[in-house]
Order: structure tokens, then sequence, then C-alpha cells
């Protein structure tokens, strides 16, 4: 039977290309199935989270990070999650080798449907606090009043999809200077951790120039370490000590005598662990305003007690301040404006609180008290104080406001500056001009007190007036009150770092007057942000 098939060899040839015919149609259906199934994945992982819902939804629930042709975008995403405690992030939140290893492990089309949705999640929660913080201010502080922009979810996965993935998150980070200095002293305070620290505290209350001995030597030791003299075997407190001493205390807002008194020691002795949480709260606060600020503007940092006009990145008029006391009242509170007008000869209308609960208790002992305010009834004219029974008052009854009209004493000077807010905090004089010589100037009822406010009337009027001081000067003669606004409205921002680094590398810290860096950053490592040491 040669050239003849038998039958059994027949059926066995007939079978196979039927299944051979078949085999496109088969395979098809089997990785239908498995794209039904992930996709099904997909769309109940994502179902409770309403941004990631619609943005699969939209795109018929294809991945972004699981499919074949999305290396990529896997790869840029776990690098940035593996980097985030380098901005100070709570790296162990995103947990970038946890999630390596789920899509490893992901063997199934629905497993790798949920592991799609958890790289999403942890996408936009990386976004989310990189942008715009870890924590949301007004939750921590009440203080804290300033507004944080969020941005929607739904949009940020959409332009990550659609973007170059590493472009696009390195661009998350705030695109300030400022930022990526505080980065580079964060690493730097790390590396310093990781060897030990500054070494040996200074044993001492006091020390001054002339001075010899072990605590001598643990000064001299402590700022080698921190990099304010070279290195010396010298055990007396000679001038180059004395010069050391001086460039520290102008980097921590301390009077620069050379003198190591109780103030300056105290910063000496601090740990490298109290800054580099300094300047993790920096940071984060950094993200909270992550938009650059105007080329012109008006700035206070509360801590530092100074105000500057900044223009152009630098500082075209600066002077002390007087800030809120550390009270939960008076505390001068953070948040961005917009000067649109000074007054000069102002009245001072009186806070109702202050009314209430300062002067009404002292006029009801005696009614002459505070005699430099009127009395002010509901009709807005004055009113004798003989005709009022005060002692029939409380505070939640007392029907009149109090004002004290222009005047050499008034208790906001000859000038203030209006950025109209419901916190009803503005800039202005002061008669108490005694406050500005101290290094801790937190004393207002929550104002802010500038200590040159000509120069700073000055300053503002120059953009406006061909002769500032005589316009200024002129008016202020007169005696009578007037408001002046300002042709160009100034943007205002009342901040609080305590640390800082300026253009020139040098790291500044000051006193958590407050208490509010100590509060957010128990809030940060409550949110997974901790301490590190790096090792060079």
């Amino acid at each position: 039977m040669t050239g003849f098939l038998t039958r059994r060899t027949t059926v066995k040839y007939l079978a196979a290309g039927a299944l051979s015919a078949a085999l496109p149609g088969l395979f098809a259906g089997r990785a239908d199935a498995a794209v039904t199934a992930m996709k099904q994945a997909i769309a109940e992982a994502a179902a409770r989270d309403e941004a990631l819902s619609a943005f699969y939804r939209a795109r018929d629930f294809k991945p972004i990070f699981v499919g074949k042709s999305d290396s990529r975008r896997r790869g840029a995403l776990l690098k940035a999650l593996a980097k985030a405690d380098d901005h100070g992030l709570p790296g162990s939140a995103y947990d970038a080798e946890g999630l390596k290893g789920m899509m490893k492990q992901a063997r199934t089309p629905s497993d790798r449907g949920r592991v799609e949705v958890e790289a999403a999640k942890r996408l936009l929660d990386y976004a989310d606090h990189m942008r715009s913080g870890v924590l949301n201010p007004r939750r921590v502080d009440r203080g804290l009043v300033m507004d944080v922009p969020r941005y929607d979810r739904t949009s940020t996965i959409d332009a990550f999809s659609k973007s170059n993935p590493q472009a696009f998150l390195k661009k998350l980070a705030p695109r300030k200077p400022e930022y990526v200095r505080l980065q580079k002293e964060k690493l730097r305070l790390e590396k310093l951790l990781a060897r030990g620290g500054w070494g040996e505290t200074v044993q001492a209350k006091a020390l001054k120039p002339g001075q010899s001995g072990g605590a001598v030597v643990q000064l001299r030791n402590r700022l080698i370490r921190m990099g304010y003299m070279r290195k010396t075997a010298t055990q007396t407190y000679d001038a180059n000590l004395q010069s050391a001493v001086q460039k520290f205390q102008v980097q921590h807002g301390l009077a620069p005598d050379g003198v190591a008194g109780a103030s300056t020691l105290a910063q000496v002795n601090a740990q490298v662990e109290d800054r580099l949480s300094q300047v993790l709260v920096a940071m984060e606060r950094n993200r909270w305003n992550a938009r650059p600020l105007e080329k012109k503007h008006v700035y206070v940092n509360i801590p530092d007690y100074h105000v500057d006009i900044i223009q152009n990145g630098k500082s075209t008029f600066r002077s002390r301040v007087v800030v809120g006391k550390n009270t939960e009242d008076r505390r001068t509170p953070e948040f961005s404006d917009v000067m649109e007008f000074m007054v000069i000869n102002p009245s001072w209308y009186v806070p109702r609180s202050i009314v209430t609960k300062e002067y009404l208790p002292l006029m009801k002992r005696n009614r002459n008290a505070a005699g430099q305010l009127q009395i002010i009834g509901r009709n807005g004219k004055p009113v004798s104080r003989s005709a009022i029974n005060f002692a029939q008052y409380n505070e939640k009854t007392f029907p009149y406001s109090m004002k004290q009209p222009p005047s050499k004493g008034n208790a906001l000077g000859l000038v203030k500056f209006m950025f109209p807010n419901k916190y009803n905090i503005y800039l202005h004089d002061t008669p108490s001009k005694s406050l500005f010589g101290r290094e801790t100037r937190a004393f207002s009822h929550g104002c802010v007190r500038v200590h040159k406010p000509f120069d700073f009337a000055y300053a503002l009027l120059k953009a406006q007036e061909s002769d500032p001081e005589g316009f200024f000067q002129s008016t202020l003669r007169t005696g009578r009150e007037r408001r002046v606004d300002l042709r160009e409205p100034l943007p205002v921002h009342l901040a609080y770092y305590t640390a800082w680094v300026d253009p020139k590398g040098r790291a500044h810290y000051r006193n958590d007057i407050y208490g509010r860096d100590r509060t957010i950053f128990r809030a940060l490592q409550n949110a997974g942000v901790s301490l590190r040491a790096v090792q060079s």
C-alpha cells in the first residue's frame, strides 16, 4: 500500500489539520478572555476611587502600568517612589519595593489588573504630596490659614499617561531655588548624622573672648564641625573663634557680638536631628507654597522678625518687626494677600476682643482708664464715659466700640499698611520703639509692627511719587487721617520659616516661637516621614 494512507493515519492528519485551522481563533479567544479579566479587575479595584474609576472608564479600562508596552512608566514610577525620602516624603507610604514585588508576583490577568490600580493610587498619592504637601495645614494648626491648591486626581493621572513619565514625575517638585537648596541641606545633615553629628556639646553657661579651657575647646570643635572655622589647635577664645561665633550668630538670628552667651550656646548645642527636622518642615511648607513668588512682593518671615520688599529675588528694603505674642489669640497667622493702600495719621479702631477682654475690666474699676480712647456708640458718635454704667456689662453685652484718634501716641503710630483680610492683620508703625532692640520680638496682638515705617512707606510710594518722602511728610504734617491707594497693589506673604538656605548656600535657623514646626513635624512623623542617616 505504498503511496496510500491507512485509514488511521488519514484520520490523524485530518484532525491535525482541523486543529491547525482552528488555532488562531482559539488563541484569540484566550487572549480576549485575558483582556476581559484584566479590565474587569481594574474596574472592580478602581470602583471606590471616583477619580481612578473615571480615568479608566474613559480609556475602556486599558492599563498604563502593567501592559507589555508600559515598562517606561513602571520604571519611572518605581524609581520616583524609591527616592521619595530624598524629598522628605513618607517613602514607606508608597513602598516602592513592595509594589515592585507585587508586579513580579502578578501571574494572572486579574492579578495584574489589581496591581495596575494599586500603582495608580500610589502615583496619585505621591503626586499630591509632592505638589501640595503631605499634610493639610489647616488640620494641623489653627494659625496655618494659607490656601493650598490640590490638583484634580483624574486630570493628574490622565496627564501622566500622555506625558514622558520621567519628565512628568520630575516636574512635580516645587520649582523654586529655595526648595532645591533645602534639599541639599537635608542631604548634608543626613550625612552628618551618619558620621555622629557635631560631637560633644559645650558644657558652659556662657563663654567670652579671652577665656580658655575645656569648654572653649568644645565650642571650637563644634564650630569647626559646623563649618564656621578652619581646624586649629588653640584652646583660647581668640579672635578667630570670636569671628566664627559672630558668623554663627548672624545665621541664627542672634546679635553678632561674638560672645557665646546663653542664647548662642543654646543654638550651638542644638543637635543635627533638631536641624534636620526643621529642614523637613521647611520643605513641607515649600510644597504648601509651591508657586513661585511674584517678581515684587512684601515678605514677612515671622520667626525671623523682619519684613522685606523683594524685587527680582533681592531685598530692596528691610526692617525689623514685632509680631504676635505666643498666646492662642495673638499669634500672627500665615497667609498671603495683596496690599492695596496705606493710611497716614490713622485712627485705631480697637478690636472687639481687646475692648471686652482688656479695657472693659479696667473701666469697671475706673471709668477713666484708657483715657486716650474714645467710647463710640452704635450711631458712630463719641459717648461720654459718665453716661455709661460699665459694671452692668460683660464681654457679650457691652454695646460700645472704642477708637483712638490720630496722634503720635496712637497704638498704630503714624502710618498703617493695609491688605484687607478676615483676620484683621496688617503692618503698622508703633510708639513702642524699645521692643525693636530685643532679639525675641513677639509682643503684639497679632499685627506686624514695623521698626522703620516711614522708610517702608517711601519705598512703597517710590513707584508712584516723584518725591515719595516729600509727599509722605507733607501729608503727615496735616495731622488728618488720609488713605493713600497704591497704584500697583503689592502681594504680601506672612510666612513662618525656621530654616532656609540663602543663595550663597548658607543655612539659617531660627527659634520655633509658636511651636508650629514642632506640631507639623509630629504630624509628618505620624504620616510616615522619618529622620534618616545617609552614608557618604
